[in-house]
């Protein structure tokens, strides 16, 4: 099982990057871990923990124990004078995966949180296809992924199955990590459950 980490120390810095030929305003937030490895075998993992959605929240954990996380925004552009097609953001996502991945020696696994209800028809077809863009860049590129129940997440964060976004911050924020939104909250919550939980173990 992977064993509870310590942070240590605390970087920001503020990232924009051009996805297909529109900006996908991204900033990243940089924490370093004391150590990220097995308690049994001492393997160290590469992880990715994604909050699905028009904003992204993300966050990474490299095998040195340095954790990456922030949020990334894949709305529609005006390009050459008109508005880009629907289908758009679901590209600029998958490139925006690929960058990620890059700057990653590896990645072990990927985790998402699993939305099974949603506000609305919008958000509920837009949820799909962000769904479906990662699981088949993770199959094209031979990554193990999982989906998470958000009451899962959310109860192994604040010890509440229906915490609010407030209070996923404020849980977050008690780690000593700085975010900007509740989608960034989200997903360092699931990337802590799957180290704190042992998840790797299971895939590996």
């Amino acid at each position: 099982m992977i064993q509870k980490q310590e942070i240590q120390g605390q970087l920001t810095q503020l990232t924009h990057q051009d996805v297909y030929r529109s900006r996908a305003h991204t900033h990243t937030h940089v924490e370093e871990l004391r150590r990220n490895e097995s308690a049994a075998s001492g393997q160290r993992f590469s992880i990715i923990a994604i909050d699905l959605g028009t904003t992204t929240g993300w966050a990474t954990l490299q095998e040195d124990g340095l954790i990456r996380h922030g949020s990334a925004a894949f709305h529609a552009q005006r390009s050459g004078g008109r508005f880009e097609g629907g289908g758009m953001r679901f590209l600029k996502f998958r490139r925006w995966l690929s960058e990620i991945k890059a700057g990653l020696d590896k990645v072990d696994a990927v985790f998402f949180e699993e939305v099974r209800r949603h506000v609305g028809v919008d958000a509920a077809h837009a949820y799909g296809g962000y769904l479906a863009t990662l699981t088949a860049w993770c199959e094209h590129h031979q990554i193990p992924y999982q989906g998470v129940p958000v009451g899962t997440i959310k109860k192994h964060a604040t010890g509440k199955g229906n915490a609010s976004k407030a209070e996923m911050i404020a849980a977050t924020m008690k780690r000593g990590l700085t975010v900007a939104d509740d989608n960034e909250a989200d997903a360092l919550a699931l990337l802590y459950w799957v180290i704190e939980t042992g998840q790797m173990e299971v895939l590996s």
